[in-house]
């Protein structure tokens, strides 16, 4: 069998087009869609060079899977083949996620859409608090860990600490603790080699890196001084706008803290977003992760959402709907800006030393203090949730909510027990709001 004949980027281009309005059930249903179709079907990479690609996105801040459709079409295509791959990712859930909040600013007090964003709140409470216990089950592997977990939700929710002081915190203890007891601090599961074949691939576990693909020190500074330039050079030109610039600078560091994934940083967007600089409400934020869930692309175009709200809540442009979309394409922009960095300037480098990559000990500390800080959003959703009336200064005031509990009890238990998929739950949470719309 011989490998595929190479494809040109205008017949790579409706894969990646296709696989943006396809990219549902999150990172791991989206890298076994590009597994099936680009390892097994297409034939484009071979499985040792697919999984040595995933190993090094698992490592990055930000999302894996569109940083790997990134390496990957970068290996075939160059830089050019990366942008295709990147931009056409997330490109679907930001127009569909942009035209929602439009809709929802517009029509969000209709007595329907107000049921079925009622029934899908407690299901965004029982959402994160899967993903605390998916990602908990995986990276707390011992007390030690458990212990880390344990102060980062006490940090956050008694103390208010901001989640970069968190990180760098979980980061300090990981790299002292991985000399004091390194068996305590290696990093569990992965993504490992696997022995399976589909025949010969286009890029194949001895394929030479492209020429694009070779390392050098020279190669790696100008791409990162370009980069560099890219943002201070949009920054510049959205200055005029001190709510954009806000955006734009706010949305470059979440980016570099997305370690864990993206639930691992929606609390810091959180803080920002809603307490900082009140772009939007802490119920808009929860509609907006609802609606986030069952949109194509990684969960991360929550900032879409943010972005967009941002824009109309500060007015940054006359037009409500343009205010709306500036405030929207800055947030992307700036969020997905370090991925294409991390691929395009990082990859040669990885591509040089082709090996299994290891979570480091400062990593796995912080994967267990991300588990505490999405457990404390969980609880602040559920605040939010039960106690819809509810203040800071009096944190249980107005009725308790005993219909959210049993919806989000009845969601806990089907992502959990029963292994039901994270849209169609939401999705008949919101048929059971519909319903109930019409006896509010």
């Amino acid at each position: 069998m011989a490998p595929p004949p190479t494809p040109t980027m205008g017949e790579a281009f409706p894969y990646w087009l296709k696989l943006g309005f396809i990219s549902f059930g999150g990172p791991a249903g989206q890298i076994a869609m590009m597994h099936q179709e680009l390892v097994e079907k297409r034939r484009w990479i071979s499985e040792h060079r697919f999984l040595h690609a995933l190993n090094y996105c698992m490592l990055l801040p930000g999302p894996e899977a569109i940083q790997l459709a990134i390496y990957i079409a970068w290996l075939m295509h160059g830089i050019g083949g990366a942008i295709m791959a990147g931009v056409l990712f997330f490109l679907p859930a930001f127009v569909l996620l942009s035209a929602l909040a439009g809709v929802y600013l517009n029509f969000g007090d209709l007595p329907a859409l107000q049921g079925i964003f009622y029934a899908i709140k407690p299901a965004v409470v029982a959402v994160v608090l899967f993903a605390a216990w998916r990602i908990g089950s995986k990276s707390i592997k011992n007390s030690l860990l458990g212990g880390i977990a344990a102060l980062a939700f006490t940090g956050i929710f008694a103390f208010d600490l901001d989640f970069p002081w968190i990180v760098l915190g979980a980061a300090i203890l990981g790299a002292i603790g991985g000399k004091i007891a390194p068996a305590k601090f290696k990093a569990g599961g992965g993504h490992g080699a696997s022995n399976k074949t589909y025949g010969p691939a286009l890029i194949d576990d001895d394929t030479p890196p492209p020429a694009h693909a070779k390392f050098t020190w020279t190669k790696l500074t100008v791409k990162t001084l370009v980069f560099a330039a890219i943002a201070a050079a949009t920054l510049l030109a959205v200055r005029g706008s001190t709510d954009l610039y806000n955006m734009g600078e706010f949305f470059l560091k979440a980016a570099f803290l997305t370690i864990g994934g993206a639930y691992a940083v929606l609390p810091y967007v959180y803080q920002g977003a809603v307490d900082h600089f009140t772009w939007l409400t802490g119920p808009q934020m929860m509609d907006g992760l609802a609606l986030g869930e069952t949109t194509p692309g990684p969960l991360i175009m929550i900032v879409t959402w943010v972005g967009y709200m941002g824009g109309v809540t500060k007015d940054v442009l006359g037009n409500p709907i343009a205010a709306g979309l500036a405030g929207a394409t800055v947030a992307t922009f700036f969020t997905f800006l370090p991925s294409f960095w991390f691929i395009i300037a990082g990859g040669p480098l990885v591509e040089s030393t082709r090996g299994e990559l290891k979570f480091t000990a400062p990593l796995t500390a912080i994967s267990a203090a991300v588990v505490g800080v999405i457990l404390n959003l969980a609880v602040f959703f559920a605040w939010h949730t039960f106690w819809p009336k509810a203040t800071g200064a009096a944190p249980f005031s107005g009725p308790f909510e005993w219909l959210p509990v049993i919806v989000a009890v009845a969601a806990f238990l089907a992502l959990w027990k029963y292994k039901q998929d994270i849209m169609k739950v939401i999705g008949v949470c919101a048929l059971l709001g519909l319903v109930y719309s019409f006896f509010m």
